[in-house]
């Protein structure tokens, strides 16, 4: 594909078809993504269908296994950069003879010097103009001819009807001057405009090639990430063998320095694992049996064995590999504007060609060349490539500069909005604190301490909270044994209930303690704590409290300053008691803080502040955030968080801080703004162009040269998102 209007065509042929939906086409990218119901269409009939307009589409990702892609897309666009270099090249060395000989054809002396005459100077001229136009130069006529045949045009058209024009006047003034009324002289031809023209926007398409080669290159580096090979253990004996081999299970042995082969759980060995090339975190994890490994990682110091639990899509680096592909395929909103110009550019660009046509020869009173020429410059000028370009490219690197970040973008939609945003909603546990609370404190009405901990650490065994692993690490660490647990209760937000040894165990909050017993007990002073209560109940009579204090992440304090400069509004969302959340919203800098929210009510603070026309982002890592994720504008899902909240978010980070929000903010505003930069440009350029190419001011040749220029800078601008 060429130009928007190449994207406007493919799309409109593939929507088409029926059973295919929610397509987008992607002209930096040069793919099409689309979901098909293959029992109403089948691959086949989808490439007959694009075929027909005068594309080829590559449908092997539809029939084979996707392991094979990668290799092809990266040949599949260095063929094409190598192609247009050879054209070029061709052009250029027949363009040079070309256009000197045809300025120096107004001066008298070089028939003279060559020993030729006018007429046969033409005829060479004409020769090596038709070799340009039938080798490097007939990409463009072709597709215009198959464009033709469904009447529709592209810039390969402006570009065939440009050059055809300005060939065929030249012919004619070679070969049958007297068509034109001139009957002696010198007759003055414009070949080294059709070859100049041809030759400047084949250099131009071969910037532009490279570049958006380079725009993919975050895609490729991750895709070489996964190693060719793996060292495993069977039968007692160790193997080398392909990646494609691998499987789950497999016991896999990893060396210093070496690449991990698979997502997997440690089994032996202790080691440092440098992660920054997945989640952008800079240090390197330590790693012990039953830690979690990520393929594609590289093992710093230590020797280790691993149990394979994921390979391909499903491991992590699958995962990201995929997010940032449909990402980078996907469109953002501000798209729109230039998809609807794209749509009826060419045509409009074609009429208003003729009327500078006709104007010149009918009103302007010109000779027939100098209304061909502004014909052809106004042709030339307006390619819609830079407006296809702008916001894609934009997209693609700045997706991919995230991933390199461990900051992963849905969509780009979630890109554009997310620079919108001026409230951001954020969960305390696990986000702004470590979420691995410890005891501090405990205080009972008994003497039985150690015991009625054994009781409560029984029964918060049986739930997968933080509070409750406090509680039961607590209890383990200090040699208290555990009993089993009957009628286990989990109530959403307020605690736990259950039997153990026939005695009735309650632990939770002030509130669930009250349904619970009657009584109110009586809250202790924890000023000088950060984290929250839980109080229990024995049997129905309340027994003590036990005081957790939750870490305050190191990164929070400065992710939140960030925010503040940045604008944003921030709110913490706890279902803490007011205190503890005071006492933590106050040390962080937190705007607004909003304590006792139980999980479900989240969502509702996300609806209240979009009431009050805001745009709201809401930070999470837990299951419970889920619903509030989904109704915000745009949800940020901590990387440590639970794959509901991961699935729910429009913007996945990969490491466990909330700096990793600010910078995806920050890197979509930085993008917005290159999108804004190039759509600007790129209709500037147009509105300037096309009025001077018109009214006779702009040669062709430097329209054509401008045209390739501007492709190229919109394409060199958005690569300034990689650094």
């Amino acid at each position: 594909m060429t130009c928007a209007a190449c994207v406007a065509r493919v799309e409109k042929v593939l929507k088409k078809i029926d059973g295919v939906e929610n397509v987008a086409v992607n002209l930096a990218t040069e793919e099409a993504s689309f979901d098909l119901e293959k029992s109403k269409a089948s691959p086949d009939e989808i490439y007959k269908a694009v075929e027909e307009y005068g594309y080829k589409i590559d449908i092997t990702a539809l029939i084979e296994s996707k392991n094979a892609i990668p290799e092809q897309t990266e040949n599949r666009f260095e063929k094409n950069e190598r192609r247009l270099q050879n054209d070029f090249r061709i052009s250029l060395v027949l363009a040079i003879p070309v256009s000197v000989l045809g300025m120096l054809s107004m001066w008298d002396g070089l028939f003279e010097l060559l020993h030729v005459t006018p007429g046969t100077l033409n005829t060479i001229l004409f020769i090596l103009s038709t070799v340009v136009l039938v080798l490097p130069g007939r990409r463009f006529f072709i597709a215009f001819w198959r464009n033709s045949k469904h009447f529709s045009a592209d810039m390969n058209s402006l570009v065939a009807i440009g050059t055809g024009a300005a060939y065929i006047y030249s012919a004619v003034m070679t070969f049958f001057p007297t068509l034109l009324h001139i009957h002696h002289g010198n007759p003055h031809t414009y070949y080294d405009t059709t070859v100049v023209i041809i030759t400047l926007i084949l250099m131009g398409k071969w910037l532009e090639s490279r570049s958006k080669r380079k725009t993919t290159q975050e895609i490729q580096k991750l895709l070489e990430l996964r190693p060719k090979d793996a060292t495993v253990i069977r039968g007692g004996t160790q193997l080398t063998i392909p990646i494609e081999q691998l499987r789950i299970g497999d016991l896999v042995v990893i060396k210093p320095g070496e690449r991990i082969s698979a997502d997997g759980i440690i089994v032996t060995g202790t080691t440092h694992v440098d992660e920054s090339m997945v989640t952008g975190e800079s240090f390197p994890v330590k790693k012990a049996p039953g830690a979690k490994v990520v393929g594609g990682t590289i093992n710093k110091n230590g020797y280790i064995e691993f149990e394979v639990q994921a390979l391909g899509d499903n491991s992590v680096l699958g995962q990201i590999i995929k997010m940032v592909e449909e990402a980078q395929g996907s469109k953002a909103p501000i798209q729109n504007l230039a998809d609807k110009i794209a749509a009826v550019f060419v045509p409009v660009v074609l009429v208003i060609a003729i009327a500078a046509l006709t104007g010149w020869l009918f009103i302007g009173d010109a000779p027939l060349s100098v209304a061909l020429m502004n014909f052809v410059a106004v042709l030339i000028i307006a390619c819609p490539c830079a407006l296809g370009l702008a916001t894609p490219t934009a997209i693609i690197v700045g997706t991919g500069n995230g991933a390199k970040r461990g900051i992963l973008i849905k969509n780009g939609e979630a890109l554009e909005i997310a620079h919108k945003i001026d409230m951001l909603l954020i969960d305390k546990t696990g986000t702004l604190t470590e979420g691995l609370p410890t005891i501090a404190d405990t205080s009972f009405t008994s003497n039985e301490k150690d015991n009625i901990l054994s009781l409560i650490a029984s029964v918060e065994a049986k739930s997968e909270h933080p509070i409750a692993n406090a509680i039961t690490g607590y209890a383990r660490t200090n040699n208290l044994s555990l009993s089993e647990c009957s009628e286990f209760v989990y109530t959403e937000g307020k605690g736990v209930s259950g039997k153990v040894q026939d005695t009735i165990i309650h632990a939770g909050n002030w509130n669930f303690i009250i349904e619970n017993t009657g009584s109110v007990p009586e809250k202790p002073d924890i000023s000088n704590h950060t984290g929250i209560i839980i109080y229990a109940a024995v049997n129905k009579k309340y027994a003590g409290y036990i005081v957790l204090d939750d870490t305050i992440k190191s990164s929070s304090l400065e992710a939140i300053a960030r925010l503040k400069k940045m604008g944003i509004k921030t709110v913490m969302l706890t279902g803490d008691a007011e205190r503890t959340a005071q006492a933590i919203g106050q040390k962080i800098g937190i705007d607004e803080i909003i304590s006792g929210v139980l999980p479900g009510d989240k969502a509702n603070y996300v609806r209240k502040y979009q009431a009050q026309n805001k745009v709201v982002g809401m930070v999470g890592d837990g299951i419970n955030d889920a619903p509030a994720l989904a109704a915000s504008n745009v949800a940020f899902a901590i990387g440590t968080g639970t794959d509901a909240a991961i699935e729910t978010a429009s913007v996945t980070i990969l490491r466990n801080d909330l700096s990793g929000v600010v910078d995806a903010i920050h890197l979509s505003r930085k993008t917005i703004r290159i999108i804004k930069q190039n759509l600007f440009w790129a209709f500037v350029y147009n509105s300037i162009g096309i009025p001077l190419a018109a009214f006779g001011l702009l040669n062709p040749m430097f329209a054509a040269l401008a045209m390739s220029m501007s492709s190229v800078s919109v394409v060199s601008n958005s690569l300034r998102l990689r650094k």
